[in-house]
């Protein structure tokens, strides 16, 4: 058996997935010695079977969609998709599932990686089990993020290994198209996945166990992509809860609550994430494996002054943007507190997650896309503001008519009455995705609305909404 080796850093980062390179690059930048523990792909689910597989997936899609409302092109778009080019698209945005490219950017920035297990052995200390079964200690003097992001959960339903159903892994990452797809879920997996999959040409079968689709943005959002998927052949059911999975003879066959018997070719969960943190030793320092991970703004782990974790696996937003964000915030963090520099703590400061209460954006990229930041009407009243929701229908604007014919999207924006700020604003409509970072400079920056007035969109663009939407503030 080979000794054990033992090496120092300043900062050791667990994952290597995009939050883990963020803080890596932060703390590199304020000259820390950092390691990065990585059990996978240098990348992290985002490269290799989230963000990025599924985006290059979504593109031919929506753009196809989009042609198909433009006179004098709609006529060259009607045939199906090349399902095999789509994929190879999608295969070459994730560099087939290599690392190499990223590998190279880590050694640029001259973090050291140790691929392997990782798990905490103690205070500031990871124990590493590479590959052949050896290990090596890594020892932090500063600080240990652990940066492991989060997993598909699966629901508890007898049997359901056996099936081996697809989770959002296996619906990003497929090299077939598969006749039939059940999808359970309502939300931007579930979403994004029947809208990829359906376009291929699977006939997908949305079972949804709540109300409506995209629980979390406005019911309008989740309204319309419903009926756009549904105009596109699949069958959407809300209401609908899934019992019991079996395979039999390659064949899958859901039972609903009702007793109705679906069956398809594949079906995928998405209900769900979990934090991995099962394995990854949180025992040694007295937390529970398993566990979403509480922090304070800084991203540092409450009772462990050198712990922190960052991007889902503290359950904030699990966005990988968010993700990103908290990284830097948390480097620099942990940069001034090695240093002895001042920390920045207060709301909005260099030292404070602060976006992750107010101002988190997402782009779900359906056909049509729903974009959103801030706070929903309902969350806003719950959170106790007096608001206003202000509509608009996209389609009266100019540049949204040139864009699509037949343009459908709606618009709203949640004003605090009281301070005349913006709490949230969500889009629904094609294109609409584009839109949402100048509302998310809005609801951070916390500019008022007779600011907003000063900010003059470009006609004839669909960015007009927001003049649409002043006027109709102004004229309640």
């Amino acid at each position: 058996m080979t000794e054990t080796e033992t090496n120092a850093y300043d900062v050791v980062v667990l994952g290597a997935g995009p939050v883990g390179e963020n803080v890596a690059d932060r703390t590199r930048a304020a000259g820390l010695t950092t390691a990065v523990v990585e059990s996978e792909l240098v990348g992290g689910e985002c490269s290799y079977w989230a963000c990025m597989p599924s985006k290059a997936l979504l593109r031919p899609v929506i753009a196809r969609a989009d042609a198909r409302r433009v006179p004098g092109l709609r006529q060259s778009v009607q045939g199906p998709l090349d399902a095999a080019a789509v994929l190879a698209h999608r295969d070459y945005y994730t560099s087939d599932w290599k690392d190499d490219g990223q590998v190279g950017w880590l050694d640029s920035i001259g973090a050291d990686l140790h691929r392997g297990h990782g798990r905490l052995t103690g205070p500031r200390t990871v124990t590493v089990t590479g590959p052949d079964g050896g290990e090596r200690v890594l020892t932090a003097r500063h600080a240990v993020a652990v940066c492991t992001g989060s997993r598909a959960a699966l629901p508890g339903l007898p049997g359901l290994d056996a099936v081996k159903p697809w989770t959002s892994r296996e619906a990003t990452s497929s090299h077939t198209v598969p006749g039939r797809l059940i999808v359970i879920g309502g939300g931007v997996v579930a979403t994004e996945m029947a809208t990829v999959w359906q376009a291929l040409g699977s006939q997908v079968t949305l079972l949804v166990r709540g109300k409506g689709l995209l629980p979390r943005m406005e019911p309008f959002a989740g309204e319309l992509i419903a009926e756009a998927l549904k105009e596109a052949g699949a069958d959407v059911r809300t209401g609908t809860s899934v019992e019991s999975v079996t395979r039999q003879n390659g064949t899958v066959v859901a039972v609903t609550g009702t007793g109705e018997r679906i069956e398809a070719d594949e079906i995928l969960f998405a209900t769900g994430r979990a934090p991995r943190t099962d394995d990854i030793g949180l025992e040694s320092i007295g937390l529970d494996p398993g566990s979403w991970l509480p922090v304070d703004d800084s991203l540092r782990v409450s009772g462990h002054d050198w712990l922190y974790a960052v991007g889902d696996v503290n359950h904030r937003a699990l966005l990988t943007h968010q993700g990103k964000y908290q990284a830097r915030i948390a480097g620099a963090a942990i940069a001034a507190r090695a240093t002895g520099e001042s920390l920045l703590a207060e709301p909005w400061g260099a030292h404070a997650a602060t976006a992750d209460h107010t101002a988190v954006p997402q782009v779900v990229f359906t056909d049509p896309e729903a974009a959103a930041v801030g706070l929903s009407l309902a969350e806003a009243e719950e959170a106790g503001h007096r608001v206003r929701a202000v509509d608009v229908d996209l389609s009266t604007v100019s540049g949204a008519g040139l864009y699509a014919d037949g343009y459908q999207g709606r618009a709203r924006m949640v004003v605090d009455v009281e301070d005349e700020i913006l709490r949230g604003v969500t889009f629904v409509g094609p294109g609409v995705g584009e839109l949402i970072h100048s509302a998310t400079i809005a609801v951070a920056g916390q500019v008022p609305v007779s600011r907003l007035w000063h900010a003059v969109p470009s006609y004839p663009t669909i960015s007009e909404v927001w003049l649409r939407l002043l006027e109709a503030y102004r004229d309640a």
